[in-house]
């Protein structure tokens, strides 16, 4: 299993004392030491998806993070960029991958960083209140898709690895968030929203729109 180089610190934070523990047979403290930098590792893993080997369609919008869908279609209120825009968001349980991925192919011409709030990231509030970032890629033929990762209450750290003039492929790595969160995508009305809230959906495996 493949764990993400931002969670090494966590596991070993927790891995190196159970070791140390084992060694001292101090079974009763080693169990959940262990368990915990078990949990460190299976929360910052980062397995590939179908996006990595065969390409999606120039028309589909992937999903960019593992979750259930909380919002399909029309969006929520004050939530939106300035336009007229289709909302998908994703919530994350501490139980899910991580890692973020591009919903669509194109150019990022436009990238922000927005402090805030820690609410729970399920709740509609997080999406207008919490600390986020915010991305807007420019694809082909004028397409322009917007993504935001949003925290959550156990979610503290935002990790974004792309810029502005970024070309990024469909369902490429970009990034994570850490224990717990949430992902909105925004895409134009031309576009058609394929989810419906309460789905489960697979970063870069999942169409959750198309042209």
């Amino acid at each position: 299993m493949r764990i993400d180089g931002a969670g090494f610190p966590f596991v070993a934070a927790f891995g190196v004392p159970a070791v140390v523990l084992v060694a001292g047979r101090r079974w009763r403290l080693a169990v959940p030491v262990g368990a915990l930098a078990a949990f460190m590792a299976a929360f910052f893993r980062d397995p590939d998806r179908a996006c990595d080997g065969t390409p999606p369609g120039a028309d589909e919008v992937l999903a960019p993070a593992d979750g259930v869908v909380v919002v399909a279609g029309r969006p929520e209120p004050r939530v939106a960029p300035t336009g007229d825009w289709q909302q998908v968001s994703i919530f994350l349980s501490p139980l899910d991958v991580h890692m973020n991925r591009t919903p669509y192919g194109g150019r990022v011409v436009r990238t922000e960083y927005r402090p805030g709030r820690f609410a729970a990231a399920f709740t509609g509030v997080a999406a207008t209140d919490n600390e986020r970032t915010e991305v807007w890629l420019a694809g082909d033929g004028g397409r322009t898709v917007v993504f935001r990762q949003v925290v959550g209450v156990l979610a503290r750290r935002i990790v974004l690895r792309v810029g502005e003039g970024a070309q990024l492929r469909a369902g490429q790595r970009i990034g994570l968030m850490k224990f717990g969160s949430r992902m909105d995508v925004f895409v134009p009305r031309d576009c058609t929203v394929v989810v419906e809230r309460g789905d489960r959906v697979r970063g870069g495996e999942t169409v959750i729109a198309r042209w």
